[in-house]
């Protein structure tokens, strides 16, 4: 999870920082004129595709097994996608961008891929959040359960019992 989240973190953080600066020269007095692109310039659907890997990374937590793989698949397609895109616009556009950026975001791109890649294949196993982040469901008919002590009294023991009851309306306290 954590390389998820730092790959594609860097691959955003990089896609957005100026990988060029091309100046042009303008009659004296004046001073050249300075136009800086950064890799979303370049490749506008770069910083888009990190931020996606970056929500992907979030998802593998609540997702679980098929689900958790496809996700997984999702993260791994994307961060090659911005690794391969980096690398293009970077080093083989032939324009004079600086190596430092888009290295950063090509080396993102791959640790968000790899990490997707070890998702999808290992993350239907990986444990999942608690119940308690899931949507209560109603209980069947006839195995509704009380949470009185034969006695009338709450029973401290059955304390799921008491919030079910009161999730169906009943109140647990009353004798």
């Amino acid at each position: 999870m954590l390389c998820c989240l730092l790959g594609a973190g860097l691959a955003v953080f990089a896609a957005t920082r100026t990988w060029s600066v091309e100046l042009t020269a303008r009659p004296a007095p004046l001073p050249p004129d300075r136009v800086t692109r950064t890799g979303g310039d370049l490749l506008p659907w770069l910083p888009a595709l990190a931020l996606v890997g970056l929500a992907a990374a979030g998802a593998v937590l609540g997702t679980r097994g098929v689900g958790r793989r496809l996700v997984g698949g999702l993260l791994a397609a994307c961060g090659i996608g911005v690794a391969v895109g980096a690398g293009y616009a970077g080093f083989g556009t032939g324009d004079e961008v600086g190596p430092g950026w888009p290295l950063l975001c090509v080396l993102g791109g791959l640790l968000a891929g790899a990490a997707g890649g070890f998702t999808a294949l290992r993350g239907g196993g990986w444990p999942v959040m608690g119940a308690r982040y899931e949507r209560s469901r109603p209980v069947p008919a006839g195995r509704e359960t009380t949470a009185l002590a034969p006695d009338g009294r709450l029973d401290g023991r059955r304390t799921t019992a008491a919030w079910d009851a009161l999730d169906r309306g009943e109140d647990p306290t009353a004798g």
